[in-house]
């Protein structure tokens, strides 16, 4: 294939060709996987779509679709204070988008700027008892806007490689693809765990932040101290702009029992990425845990430009809840 069939996205390694042919982009060569489809408003896409993922150019599989309160923060706000992000939160109007759950190709993962993104989630035989903070995780299971979704039809004998792409689909006649029963029952059973419900943005400097909070449930301690609420953040960090910064620092606010605590570091995740034109985003997960069933988040990313000029982005606000939830086992019966 020519250079004059191919037309660069905004993306970090990865290329697509023509409107008519997906192409996936390795540092070896241009490899051809399938053909575009139209964009979908409206309806959902369905269990078993291919697709590339928009801002992160890996291939992935829709699994199931979730209905997500999305509360996005005007420029205009204030920054809040301890005592009200509460309830700036609870009056903010939010905004009813989809978000899709969704494997991720194994042979994309270590090309792309983010963690291979994961389901975290307490055992069964932790939740509940026991002082052991052990997290199990199924790495290749993402969570996506559904205005990131570039779907695709494969030409591929492998069209996705994942350990559990044949334990969760199947090829119909019509060789589409449709989630199995083993699918079905385990996204039933373990549907409060895997559930998303709120998403959270804001942008500063033209620089986007996206925070997801997922529940995972909590541990009683075997003493007279209160239990332990565990939750996973997923945070994604894009620069819509032109210039070219870095990520030096973060520093977090954490309320929870009247209090506040302040988490300072160098980076995230061991990182500091850079965010330009060729790789403009960055997403990780992280966890926290707290003595008390509620709390929220927020805080700043410090970024440097080129020139050496730092300033500071704001993370949003979001709340941390906990609520029923039976103690859920992801790796039962995948």
């Amino acid at each position: 294939m020519t250079s004059a069939f191919i037309s660069t996205i905004k993306l970090f390694g990865s290329k697509f060709c023509s409107n008519e042919i997906a192409c996936a982009f390795s540092t070896r060569k241009l490899e051809h996987i399938g053909t575009l489809q139209p964009l979908q408003n409206k309806p959902k896409y369905k269990t078993g779509q291919m697709f590339l993922h928009k801002v992160f150019a890996y291939r992935g599989v829709i699994l199931f679709p979730w209905t997500v309160n999305v509360y996005e923060r005007k420029p205009e706000i204030r920054t809040p204070q301890e005592n009200d992000v509460r309830n700036l939160l609870k009056n903010a109007v939010p905004d009813i988008r989809t978000y899709y759950q969704v494997l991720m190709d194994t042979r994309d993962t270590s090309s792309i700027a983010m963690q291979t993104e994961a389901v975290t989630f307490l055992s069964a035989a932790d939740l509940g008892m026991g002082n052991t903070n052990v997290l199990y995780t199924i790495p290749g299971i993402d969570y996506v806007a559904h205005e990131d979704i570039i779907p695709y039809t494969s030409v591929e004998n492998a069209p996705l490689q994942h350990k559990l792409f044949e334990t969760f689909l199947k090829r119909g006649a019509n060789e589409e693809l449709y989630a199995t029963e083993s699918f079905n029952n385990w996204q039933s059973t373990n549907h409060t765990c895997l559930e998303l419900s709120k998403v959270y943005l804001e942008t500063t400097k033209n620089i986007q932040v996206t925070a997801i909070p997922f529940f995972l449930g909590f541990k009683k301690s075997r003493k007279s101290q209160p239990a332990e609420y565990w939750w996973r953040y997923c945070i994604r960090v894009e620069n819509l702009g032109e210039a070219s910064v870095q990520l030096q620092e973060r520093n977090w606010r954490i309320f929870s029992n009247g209090s506040v605590q302040a988490v300072k570091g160098r980076g995230v995740v061991g990182r500091e990425p850079v965010l330009d034109s060729n790789q403009p985003a960055f997403q990780y997960s992280s966890h926290v845990s707290l003595r008390s069933p509620n709390g929220h988040m927020w805080g700043t990313f410090c970024f440097e430009k080129e020139d050496g000029e730092q300033f500071d982005i704001r993370i949003p606000s979001f709340i941390l809840e906990s609520k029923s939830l039976k103690s859920c086992d992801l790796n039962n019966d995948v």
